[in-house]
């Protein structure tokens, strides 16, 4: 399980390092792609393949699959994760999550993938999140036992 967040310098080759504690959970290779709220997604190998069984047997009928399926697998690509830890941010992941000429990036383990976002952008976001935290859990509270 992938949880914690950490901020990690970018480097100019456009590398950041996973944290130590996830490096073995995530193995040599990884798959990164456009997430949702302005982050980038990475998954595991197998992460993957459960994520994309479960995105197939959707209806391709359905214009929103359709487009959501676009974004998911047009944006993905796999990416080896170095011998110290670091995973290369393709350039146009990087624009896509606001991280072009940024020096640090936030990695936000959450259960089966690690969220990269914008210092700012997480920070912006966390705010707003953090003060509707009992409106949302009332809303999942259905959901959850």
């Amino acid at each position: 399980m992938l949880i914690g967040e950490y901020t990690h310098k970018i480097d100019e080759k456009g590398r950041v390092s996973l944290p130590a504690k996830w490096r073995k959970e995530m193995g040599n290779k990884i798959i990164i792609t456009r997430g949702l709220d302005n982050c980038l997604f990475v998954f595991t190998s197998k992460e993957w393949i459960k994520l994309s069984a479960e995105l197939s047997s959707s209806s391709w009928l359905k214009s929103d699959t359709r487009a959501f399926n676009r974004r998911i697998f047009g944006g993905a690509t796999e990416v080896e994760i170095d011998t110290v830890g670091r995973m290369l941010l393709p350039e146009f992941l990087k624009k896509e999550a606001s991280l072009v000429d940024m020096d640090k990036a936030v990695l936000i383990g959450v259960d089966n993938r690690i969220e990269v976002w914008n210092e700012v952008v997480w920070s912006d976001y966390k705010n707003i999140t953090d003060k509707q935290a009992d409106e949302i859990a009332e809303k999942i509270g259905n959901t959850i036992r």
